[in-house]
């Protein structure tokens, strides 16, 4: 799959999510096979740039090409302005949020509210496409299938987009109304895809190889996007992509491997936020790790106490050290609700395998 003169290794994407997607772990997930990452939002307000938070979100030392960095707002000139900061900063794909259901998000009118206003998101479409276009940075787009079910309108939207310039669309097959809750439906994707001829990533509950190789099946897309899922689990991406391209599914990760890549990433997470900083925010992402392991709810409930980078990294440690030597290969997580072996038979033939393989 190509973005503008980007070729991706792969179709898999790691979703932009505010307060989990920073540098550190969209690296880790790009080394444990994801093809793509795409930053969590950074703000249009000029005011705020130079801000901590923003700061830390515009800093891609070290992070492999493409460099993909999200925006939001709601004023079409700062959201030119915003993308020429971001591409200073060595942003090499500019991408538009338009699928935040967050009510902080959609009450200033920004994220999926846009979808609401057609005028105002395709003057905020072309004024971002007319700013990156001289620097050759091409633009993206991520929304919901809508506002609500009754106005489902991703259809119209993505045309816009490919109209104003758009190189590639992210459609997750929620509304607005829905959040997160209920189930994503690909129909919407399926008709995004048939309406427009730019690549289109489809997003939504894709927890599984089976659900990965399904939802390909189901949308015809071009790609995956994958967010939640991938928190705690990184190495997801290389399970789908093992999958998509052979039809085999990959044996869990050696429980010592998960233990160092965790810890890789922990040390990675403090050098960018500060010990301080980094220790409380790490906690979500070794609670992520450890909530589906034996005695993992207890060891979490233990961490949120902890301060010091030392001290929690020790007592990673010593959790790792103690389930590997129980189970020296990571128990699987609960199995998906489709048949893994069903779709597993015929994943290597299926035609739509090509955008991920």
């Amino acid at each position: 799959m190509k973005i503008g003169p980007y070729v991706l290794p792969n179709g898999l994407a790691v979703a932009p999510m505010a307060g989990v997607t920073d540098r550190p772990f969209r690296q880790l997930c790009r080394r444990l096979g994801a093809g793509y990452a795409v930053s969590e939002m950074v703000t249009s307000r000029r005011e705020l740039w130079t801000s901590l938070k923003t700061s830390r979100r515009a800093d891609h030392e070290g992070e492999p090409a493409p460099v993909a960095v999200q925006i939001a707002g709601v004023d079409p000139a700062e959201m030119a302005d915003a993308a020429r900061y971001n591409i200073d900063r060595g942003a090499q794909i500019i991408d538009i949020n338009m699928g935040c259901p967050a009510k902080k998000v959609c009450n200033a009118w920004a994220g999926s509210a846009l979808m609401r206003n057609e005028p105002l998101a395709r003057a905020i479409v072309e004024s971002v496409v007319a700013a990156c276009a001289p620097q050759g940075v091409p633009v993206t787009l991520k929304m919901r299938s809508g506002w609500s079910a009754a106005e489902r309108n991703a259809v119209a939207l993505s045309r816009m987009a490919e109209d104003a310039g758009v190189a590639a669309l992210a459609v997750h097959g929620r509304t607005r109304e829905q959040g997160f809750p209920g189930a994503a439906e690909y129909d919407t994707v399926a008709a995004v895809k048939a309406a427009v001829g730019i690549p289109v990533i489809a997003s939504g509950d894709i927890d599984s190889p089976p659900k990965a190789l399904a939802v390909l099946r189901a949308s015809k897309a071009d790609a995956l996007m994958i967010g939640r899922a991938a928190q705690g689990r990184p190495w997801i991406f290389r399970e789908i992509a093992h999958f998509l391209a052979t039809g085999q599914t990959l044996p869990p990760p050696a429980t010592s491997e998960v233990a160092g890549w965790l810890h890789e990433h922990l040390l990675d997470h403090y050098a960018l936020h500060g010990e301080e900083r980094g220790v409380r925010s790490a906690r979500k992402h070794i609670g992520w790790a450890v909530r589906a392991l034996p005695g993992g709810e207890a060891f979490r409930a233990r961490m949120n106490t902890l301060t010091g980078a030392e001290t929690q990294l020790q007592a990673l440690r010593e959790f790792f050290q103690a389930l590997a030597a129980q189970h020296p290969q990571l128990p699987p997580p609960a199995q998906p609700s489709a048949p893994a072996a069903d779709a597993a038979n015929d994943a290597r033939h299926d035609v739509s395998i090509r955008h991920c393989a």
